[in-house]
């Protein structure tokens, strides 16, 4: 059986950490930034890790990670 290809934009965007959940950026950082709050821009920055059920279709899109 030939080897699964990686879907190249996924491996750019998300990382598979140890205890298996993914981490990703966060959206709405990109620009329009002038009317969005101080607070919100700073949260924005950090990163986080997707919910359970996205989880399953973006390690789909991985699958040696």
């Amino acid at each position: 059986m030939p080897k699964m290809k990686t879907r190249r934009g996924a491996k750019k965007r998300f990382l598979i950490r140890k205890s298996g959940k993914i981490k990703s950026g966060r959206a709405y950082r990109r620009h329009l930034l002038e009317h969005k709050g101080r607070k919100l821009k700073r949260k924005l920055r950090l990163t986080s890790h997707l919910a359970r059920a996205d989880a399953a279709a973006v390690r789909r899109q991985l699958p040696y990670g």
